[in-house]
């Protein structure tokens, strides 16, 4: 399974087609964003991405959010993870 980590500055554009390939390679990707501005982004990429799936005949995607804990340098912080499948 893919993990794809989305950021502020993140292009959802880009995010959504790097989640439709994952989804067409493996049926499983994870989107890991930290920050609200990143969170925002994630949600964008996954709105988008919904749309290219369906639009390629395939019945949609399910979406199951969830929190992960990351260390960044020493410091350890609570993000958002997006498990999206068909």
């Amino acid at each position: 399974m893919e993990i794809l980590k989305v950021a502020s500055a993140s292009n959802p554009n880009a995010v959504a087609g790097a989640i439709a390939g994952a989804l067409e390679n493996d049926g499983i990707v994870e989107a890991h964003a930290i920050g609200a501005g990143a969170v925002n982004q994630a949600v964008k990429a996954v709105a988008i991405a919904r749309r290219l799936v369906e639009r390629e005949g395939e019945p949609g995607i399910r979406v199951v959010p969830g929190f992960i804990d990351v260390e960044i340098g020493g410091e350890r912080k609570t993000g958002l993870r997006l498990v999206i499948e068909k």
